[in-house]
C-alpha cells in the first residue's frame, strides 16, 4: 500500500549510500584526519539555538570580508543546496562528473536537470556550456571548484564566462577551496576565491564548508551572496536549523586560526607525496588535485579490476572511494578517490596498494 504513496520520481531515484566496511583507516569520505578538541561548553539544553547563528556569522563575515548579512547558514551545504532548489527552482544546469547531490536533490524535487560532460582535462567545456545556457535557460547553475571526485580547479576564466552569459543564478561551490590556495607559489592564485567577485556579479552565489577542515561533525556550510538573494533564500529555511552546539564549538574551534592553517598545509604537503608515490605505480594513472583528495585510476593494461583492488584494501582494512564509472566511455569508469589522511595512514595505503599491483603483475 506504501508504494502507492510515494511520489513516481521519488520511487524512480536510488539512495544515496555510504559505504560502511569495518576499516581502521579510512580514506573515502574527503574528511581531515586532523580533528580539534573542545572544552566543556554552558549551553541550556531547554532553549533553542541562536535562530540567526549571529556570532558564527559576525566571525566568518570578518574572515571573509563581506557583511553578516550576506551569509546564510546550513547543516552543511547539503541543505543549503535543498533551500536554494526550493527557493529558486529549475531548469538546473550541471557539468558532470560532479558532487552528485546537486543532481539528487534536484530530482527530489522534480526539477529538470541537464548535465554538461566536462572536457578531457575534467575543465568546462565553456561552448557546451554556453550551447546549454542558450538551450535550456537554467534558473540555477552548479559549480563545484575545486571539483568533486577529479580535484581540479575549474579554469577561472571559464568560470567567469559562464557567469557572465548565465541568465540565472551561479553558485560556486568552494569546499575544497582552503587547500587550493595553500602552498601555492604562483601568486596571481593567492586569493582564489569567487568571494571577491561577489561586488562585481550580483548572480553570483558562493558556498563554502567547515566540514574539510577538521569540523565535520558539526555539519556546517554557508552560502555567500548579494543581501537581497540572501534574504529571499532565507524564507525557505528551517527555523533553529543549526544546533547550539555547532554554533559554540565552530566559534571556539575558529578563534585558533594558527592550528587548522598548520592542518591545512599539513595535508596539501601529504597530498604532493600521495600524488608523486601514486604517480609511480605500474598501471596507475593519478590526477593532479587541488583539495584534500586525489582521484586515480586504472589504465587499460592494468591486470587488476576496480572491484579486486577495493576488495583487497578492504581486507588490508584501508577503506578508499571506488567510483561508480557506469561504462567503458565513462571518465570515472576503473577510477578511485582516496582522501588525503595522516602520513602514517598514508603511507600504509601507498605500502598496501603497492604491494598488491606488485603480486598482480609477477
Amino acid at each position: 500500500m506504501f508504494d502507492d504513496l510515494i511520489k513516481p520520481n521519488i520511487k524512480a531515484m536510488k539512495a544515496y549510500t555510504i559505504e560502511a566496511p569495518p576499516c581502521s583507516i579510512r580514506l573515502d569520505a574527503n574528511e581531515s584526519p586532523y580533528g580539534f578538541p573542545l572544552g566543556r561548553f554552558s549551553i541550556p539544553t531547554n532553549r533553542y539555538p541562536d535562530p540567526e547563528a549571529l556570532s558564527l556569522r559576525k566571525i566568518l563575515a570578518a574572515k571573509w570580508g563581506v557583511k553578516p548579512e550576506c551569509i546564510l547558514h546550513g547543516n552543511g551545504s547539503d541543505e543549503l543546496i535543498y533551500y536554494l532548489l526550493i527557493a529558486v527552482g529549475g531548469p538546473v544546469l550541471i557539468p558532470t562528473p560532479t558532487f552528485a547531490m546537486y543532481r539528487i536533490i534536484a530530482d527530489s524535487l522534480s526539477e529538470r536537470t541537464h548535465m554538461v560532460p566536462l572536457d578531457g582535462q575534467f575543465d568546462l567545456d565553456t561552448k557546451a556550456m554556453l550551447a546549454a545556457i542558450k538551450e535550456h535557460n537554467p534558473k540555477l547553475i552548479f559549480l563545484s571548484r575545486p571539483n568533486n571526485p577529479t580535484g581540479n580547479s575549474f579554469t577561472r576564466e571559464r568560470a567567469i564566462e559562464i557567469i557572465e552569459h548565465a541568465g540565472g543564478l551561479v553558485v560556486l561551490d568552494e569546499a575544497y577551496q582552503q587547500f587550493a590556495t595553500q602552498g601555492v607559489s604562483n601568486p596571481r592564485r593567492k586569493g582564489d576565491s569567487f568571494i571577491e567577485l561577489l561586488p562585481r556579479y550580483r548572480n553570483l552565489l558562493v558556498m563554502r564548508t567547515l566540514s574539510k577542515i577538521g569540523l565535520a561533525a558539526l555539519r556546517l556550510g554557508f552560502a555567500i551572496g548579494d543581501k537581497s538573494l540572501i534574504e529571499a533564500i532565507n524564507k525557505v529555511r528551517l527555523p533553529y536549523n543549526v544546533s547550539s552546539l555547532s554554533q559554540t564549538a565552530a566559534i571556539e574551534i575558529l578563534r585558533d586560526e594558527a592550528s587548522i592553517d598548520r592542518s591545512i598545509q599539513s595535508i596539501v604537503t601529504e597530498r604532493g607525496r600521495l600524488f608523486a608515490e601514486l604517480s609511480r605505480l605500474n598501471g596507475i594513472e593519478a590526477y593532479h588535485s587541488e583539495a584534500n583528495f586525489i582521484l586515480f585510476k586504472l589504465k587499460a593494461d592494468n591486470r587488476l579490476t576496480a572491484d579486486d583492488l577495493h576488495k583487497r584494501l578492504i581486507a588490508n582494512d584501508i577503506l578508499i572511494k571506488k567510483l561508480s564509472g557506469g561504462g567503458q566511455n565513462n571518465p570515472l569508469d576503473n577510477c578511485f578517490r582516496v582522501t588525503v589522511g595522516m602520513p602514517t595512514e598514508n603511507t600504509a595505503f601507498i605500502t598496501s596498494i603497492r604491494k598488491i599491483i606488485e603480486e598482480t603483475h609477477k
